[in-house]
């Protein structure tokens, strides 16, 4: 299977996301569009556009972005409960159809202001409960019609989705993306998910957490084709490996006297806190996994970093890509210049 490569667009209401350069209209549709644009441009496939109360709406900003692109493929974040299953399935639907098939979703179901926008929710086991209902009713949906689903969180009865997505080939739907380390959240990604995400952890720990899930899909008696992976990591390379670390210590640094890029829910979750444990092992892992940022930084793809060459970073990815990773959804700030450099230094050799 061949293998996917994703960037990430920071659609934020606020300036310098993870030490992004701050410009005048960081957030406008022109600025937003120079990023999709230049993605095409330089051989990336599309971009992840994350989802959070008090930032843009990232379902408005993919539509946007798509409306402005050829190729490019928006990878939509999005939560059950501030979407109903239902209305989230047409609104794909109907942007995939328009699209002519370029939609792909990732499901979230991490830690957000709920009240703010009217939801609520139980326990950790009734959150991913709530989610695995959002993504049958979703699939059916988009594959059946006159569906009726009375589960304890969602209910639709005799509901069709018109216009469909676009099926071609294999593809029968909108990829539908999932993350989460919890045994809950594993649960649901064996049975119902296409791709599980996974942090940038080092080989032994993604190795066992494959092999943990491919058993779990069997078990639980998984009856979609066989789920697959994808690792979201930061990226940071030079043109030589010795400036790469050079570099990267100093952002660390600075990171590290003006705390500016602290998450405060880098906490919360499990997968999370798998990461910020591994700086426990030592401050780089697997050759070039770097577990510094960590300390002072965000969470999720900011905790970790695969720090080198061209050469160095295409040589680790090629690891992921041996135990089963088939999706890389890649990153680093300045995003524009780095979608450039990663574009003509980096991608070329993962596709030689």
């Amino acid at each position: 299977m061949s293998s996917e490569f994703l960037w990430y667009i920071p659609n934020q209401n606020d300036p310098g996301h993870r030490g992004d350069d701050v410009v005048e209209g960081h957030n406008s549709l022109e600025t937003l569009t120079s990023h999709a644009l230049a993605l095409e441009k330089h051989g990336w496939e599309g971009a992840l556009i994350g989802t959070g109360w008090g930032r843009p709406d990232t379902f408005t900003v993919a539509t946007a972005l798509a409306a402005r692109t050829t190729t490019f493929r928006p990878l939509i974040a999005v939560r059950p409960g501030y979407w109903h299953p239902a209305k989230f399935a047409s609104a794909a639907a109907t942007l995939d159809h328009l699209t002519g098939g370029r939609v792909l979703v990732n499901i979230v179901s991490g830690k957000d202001n709920l009240a703010a926008y009217g939801d609520s929710e139980g326990d950790q086991a009734q959150r991913y409960a709530r989610t695995r209902e959002f993504l049958q009713i979703v699939r059916r949906l988009w594959t059946e019609e006159d569906v009726t689903f009375h589960g304890e969180h969602f209910q639709v009865t005799g509901s069709t989705v018109r216009p469909r997505p676009v099926v071609r080939g294999e593809r029968r739907h909108p990829r539908l993306y999932f993350g989460g380390a919890s045994e809950a959240a594993e649960r649901v990604a064996a049975t119902d998910a296409d791709v599980q995400l996974f942090w940038g952890e080092p080989l032994d720990g993604i190795a066992e957490r494959i092999d943990r899930l491919k058993t779990l899909s069997e078990r639980l008696g998984r009856e979609l084709p066989p789920l697959e992976f994808g690792l979201r990591v930061t990226t940071f390379v030079r043109d030589t490996t010795e400036q790469a670390w050079a570099d990267a210590e100093a952002k660390v640094a600075k990171m590290s006297q003006d705390g500016t890029f602290r998450d405060p829910n880098r906490h919360t979750a499990v997968g999370q806190q798998r990461l910020l444990g591994l700086a426990a092992r030592g401050e780089v892992l697997d050759d070039n996994l770097y577990t510094a940022p960590g300390k002072y930084g965000g969470g999720g793809a900011g905790t970790t970093w695969l720090v080198g060459s061209p050469e160095d970073v295409a040589k680790s990815l090629r690891r992921y890509q041996a135990l089963g990773i088939t999706h890389f959804i890649l990153s680093d700030t300045p995003y524009l210049p780095e979608i450039k450099r990663q574009g003509e230094q980096l991608l070329p050799l993962l596709r030689a």
